[in-house]
């Protein structure tokens, strides 16, 4: 009788455990909340969806991509922050997001290394340097000439203060120490048709965001900001290529979590949204529209965003740039 007893005090000691691991390992299971911090319609809320069309159905859950713009992406920001940490929340997070706006702001309503962790970086989108087919500046060397010698300078547009496309000018100016004035809109849109409509001389911008006004012959690309040349573009030459290696700059958005996410959850997280991403559906999709697609690991998108928070901190302190 008494082992009887003792059997049975173990069962029911056992089951509770047996409970917790089933449901752990079944993560996940229900729909996956995934928020882009930019209005519909633009590249960051483009790469999320096309991606979410193969998760779905890879997780077996529902993936709803919810945006939610405002404050150069702090908004969304501080609600994943905040957010509970079980891998049913998560984030599309640019270079703004978690590596400028720490530079950019004396105070945040998050902290992007400790109220955040690394999914994986999902796509690149490198920066291209185009101007007026108009102004006369046909290649980089007219507009490193005219900004040197011009006394007035030479303004540049940007879709916004603090955007991968404004810091990317900004190293541009940096390198070739040039006289250049920015001049900020609201999206890339409105600041590529005034490039377009001879409004403002230059702009850096990514194909996504610019393919139409490039193929359109409204606006001329003159330098990639990349390593290598874009298959979409293969006649357009690198800034390495013209003498520049410095100047490499692209969007980064990548996929991120609330920081208490458990790793067990992040490694599986990882490895549900890599495979979307690897559908050659998902990856011939996000190629076309202008989007280089990643899927690294947890640990190489972080050691990367160390990498770069380095990089941009130093010329965003060097340059006095602030959006206070």
């Amino acid at each position: 009788m008494k082992r009887l007893k003792t059997l049975a005090l173990a069962a029911l000691i056992s089951i509770p455990f047996a409970g917790f691991t089933t449901a752990y390992a079944a993560y996940p299971d229900q729909p996956i909340r995934w928020i882009v911090p930019y209005p519909a319609g633009g590249g960051s809320d483009f790469l999320a969806r096309t991606i979410s069309t193969a998760l779905g159905p890879i997780t077996g859950q529902s993936v709803v991509v919810e945006n939610k713009p405002g404050g150069n992406t702090a908004i969304a920001a501080a609600e994943v922050a905040r957010a509970q940490p079980d891998g049913y929340t998560v984030m599309s997070a640019d270079n703004g997001t978690l590596v400028f706006n720490s530079a950019l702001y004396s105070k945040l309503t998050y902290d992007p290394q400790k109220d955040l962790t690394p999914v994986t970086l999902l796509g690149r989108f490198p920066m291209i340097l185009v101007a007026d087919p108009a102004s006369g500046l046909d290649n980089v060397e007219k507009v490193i000439e005219r900004a040197r010698n011009d006394k007035a300078g030479l303004n540049f547009a940007s879709a916004g203060a603090g955007s991968p496309h404004h810091l990317a000018m900004e190293l541009f100016k940096h390198e070739l120490k040039l006289n250049m004035t920015h001049i900020p809109y609201k999206g890339a849109a409105p600041s590529l048709t005034d490039v377009a409509g001879g409004q403002v001389p230059v702009m850096m911008v990514d194909l996504a965001a610019g393919a139409g006004f490039i193929k359109g012959g409204k606006v001329k690309p003159l330098a990639v900001a990349h390593p290598e040349r874009l298959p979409q573009l293969p006649d357009v030459p690198t800034f390495a290529e013209l003498g520049y290696p410095a100047i490499v700059a692209a969007a980064h958005v990548g996929m991120v979590a609330p920081a208490a996410t458990p790793a067990d959850t992040i490694n599986t997280l990882n490895q549900k949204v890599v495979q979307a991403l690897n559908d050659p559906k998902v990856n011939a999709t996000l190629v076309e529209f202008g989007i280089q697609p990643v899927g690294n690991s947890p640990q190489e998108y972080a050691e990367m965003l160390k990498e770069e928070i380095k990089r941009w901190h130093a010329l965003i302190k060097e340059q006095g740039i602030t959006l206070d």
